[in-house]
């Protein structure tokens, strides 16, 4: 494709140089994309590395209406690429160009909202709490403020080239918060990455900033990935992906001899409870809105439905003859990449070497090369409860349904998960009632709670969380979504008695910035 030449972008400068080949695959053909990209040496990754640490220091102090002009000139740049961009992420990815036009939106979108909030000012959570010299024992003048805190390691998604990539949303959030990034682009995407990575270099470049303010390195090696987690200029990470790759990443970063925080997002089953009443009163509308999600792109979403519990009564059978119908009818397509294929199919034989019935299969004809076929499945609750792995993400087209025989085997079975992304309860209000105790232990699974709906579908503002209880991700108190994700890459700094001209302007008397601020104690 034109425009494309296999380069990776260093603390500014364009490279083709590095280890072993390798190039994206077309999920329909099975074919390599030209151009091909070499694997980052560790001399490029420590390079983008030390230039990420030589540019900190500049880059933090760079004043918010400039950081704010880089976010949008980032924005515009994607813009610009117009449809080359489009063409070569469907090329990679087999998505459609309409899921992609979109994505780049939300990915345009999330650039101007971080723009608007550094130059908003009040995300750094000013506190003054002032001097009282007349009190025994005097109390001191103390300032607090959050800052960046440090260059930060982005890990791209397979499942979306735009929006979590090389200028999704961490690389955003962590511009945003003063932070210089040096991304490892998804090797399922390394076109798109490249596109991208162009644009974000040249707009550092027109700003003046220092150009280790961003990097882009190629790789599909475990010991990329690592070397970068390791390198002491990085002071964070984020990643989105699969539980092994981000736990990994997480054990590296914690075993550094200064270990650094890894906001990784896992990936999810996202249980869904079909309460009594509803399921009663619209079991086939259930069953059709669940299904059309978890089969949505095949299942490539962290959001996907994947579990779904229930109690017998009426309506039940009807539910579970139309998941049948949805499922049977619904073709198989392509993954995004081979290895995400295999990891289905390892997925699904992990849980089906269990007694696990398989109640019905997609239409498996497809001639995509990475194609993968729907599946529902049906396992018994105490099964569920005693075996970890099913209720462990199947990363895919797959649903498993649970009967539940009692409501105390239904709570039961939500008592035994492990942390999920989103929990969604179908029911009506007679019901939130009756099972008060059910959705509470959800609740405390989940970083979304969801009433009468599906999973998918993740909304940027600054209400949403996406994130949740580990496995879900490896830090539950923050989301990888919305304008408060710049919270993960920035510390708490106080000034004690300093010198009050010397103060970050957020942090003296008169407030030149106008943001809002708590002194003492009270709003301001």
């Amino acid at each position: 494709m034109s425009g494309l030449r296999g380069e990776h972008f260093v603390g500014g400068v364009a490279s083709l140089g590095g280890g072993e080949r390798f190039a994206a695959i077309d999920p329909l053909s099975g074919a390599e994309l030209p151009p091909g990209y070499n694997e980052a040496t560790p001399a490029q990754v420590d390079a983008a590395c030390a230039a990420a640490g030589t540019a900190w220091p500049t880059f933090a102090a760079t004043a918010p209406d400039r950081r704010a002009w880089l976010l949008r000139a980032i924005a515009d740049g994607l813009l610009g690429l117009g449809d080359s961009l489009v063409q070569r992420a469907v090329a990679e990815t087999a998505l459609p160009a309409a899921r992609i036009q979109n994505e780049r939106a939300r990915t345009v979108t999330q650039l101007q909202q971080y723009a608007a909030l550094v130059e908003a000012g009040s995300w750094v959570d000013a506190r003054i709490d002032r001097a009282d010299r007349t009190r025994q024992p005097p109390k001191p003048d103390l300032r607090r403020m959050l800052q960046g805190i440090g260059p930060v390691a982005v890990f791209g998604a397979s499942n979306f080239p735009l929006a979590y990539s090389v200028a999704g949303g961490d690389t955003a959030s962590a511009l945003a918060a003063g932070c210089p990034v040096v991304v490892k682009g998804h090797p399922a995407h390394p076109g798109t990455s490249e596109l991208v990575g162009r644009v974000v270099a040249e707009a550092v470049a027109s700003l003046g900033l220092p150009p280790g303010t961003f990097s882009l390195v190629h790789g599909r090696t475990d010991q990329t990935g690592g070397r970068l987690v390791q390198h002491p200029a990085i002071a964070a990470v984020g990643f989105t992906g699969s539980h092994r790759g981000g736990r990994a990443l997480f054990d590296l970063a914690a075993a550094r001899p200064s270990p650094i925080p890894v906001f990784a997002e896992m990936g999810s089953m996202n249980p869904v409870v079909i309460l009594p009443r509803a399921m009663a009163q619209r079991a086939a509308a259930i069953a059709e809105q669940l299904a059309g999600s978890a089969t949505l792109a095949m299942g490539q979403f962290c959001t996907s439905p994947g579990l779904l519990l229930w109690l017998p009564g009426a309506g039940a059978e009807r539910f579970v003859q139309t998941l049948r119908e949805k499922v049977a009818a619904t073709a198989a397509g392509p993954a995004v990449h081979p290895v995400i294929r295999a990891g289905y199919e390892q997925a699904l034989a992990e849980v089906t070497a269990l007694p696990v019935q398989v109640e019905a299969g997609g239409q498996a004809t497809s001639p995509a090369a990475t194609a993968v076929c729907p599946v529902l499945l049906s396992a018994a609750a105490e099964l569920v409860r005693q075996h970890p792995r099913l209720r462990t993400e199947i990363y895919g087209p797959a649903l498993l349904t649970v009967p539940c025989r009692s409501r105390d085997e239904l709570l039961a079975v939500v008592q035994a998960m492990h942390g999920h992304l989103t929990g969604t309860v179908h029911g009506e209000a007679e019901d939130f009632a009756e099972f008060a105790d059910v959705v509470a232990a959800l609740r405390s699974r989940v970083g979304r709670l969801i009433a009468n709906g599906v999973p998918t579908g993740v909304e940027g503002c600054a209400a949403m969380v996406h994130g949740g209880p580990y496995p879900a991700a490896t830090d539950p108190r923050f989301s990888a979504v919305g304008i408060t994700a710049i919270q993960r890459w920035v510390r708490p700094v106080c000034w004690q008695d300093w010198p009050h001209g010397l103060l970050p302007e957020e942090l003296r008397d008169d407030n030149p910035r106008g943001i809002r601020r708590t002194v003492d104690g009270a709003g301001a």
